[in-house]
Parts: structure tokens; sequence; C-alpha cells
């Protein structure tokens, strides 16, 4: 019995922390462009034939 009086205690912080990251998340605009990034990596960044970054072209 003695253990429900610390674990409801850190179970309610747990559950308002968790919240309250959700609600900062909402907040900030992290869900506002849902398809943006699944889109994006459909997308080409360079036309064919062009050689990739990083690689010598001697």
């Amino acid at each position: 019995m003695t253990n429900l009086v610390i674990l409801i205690p850190i179970a309610l912080f747990l559950g308002a922390a968790g919240l309250a990251a959700f609600l900062w998340s909402l907040k900030s605009g992290q869900y506002d462009d849902l398809d943006g990034a699944a889109e994006r990596i459909l997308l080409d960044d360079k036309e064919p034939g062009e050689p990739k970054p990083g690689r010598d072209q001697s």
C-alpha cells in the first residue's frame, strides 16, 4: 500500500510531462505540414546526368 503513495504521484507527473510535451509540439508547429515530408522524398533534387556532390570528376 505504501508503494502506491510513491507510484501514483510519479505516474501523474509522467503523464503531465507527456501532455506538456505534446502540447508544446502542437504549439511549435510540428504537425503543420504532414504531407510535405512524405512528398519531399519523391522529388528529385538534381537533373539526370548531373554528377553527385563529393565525387571527383577527373
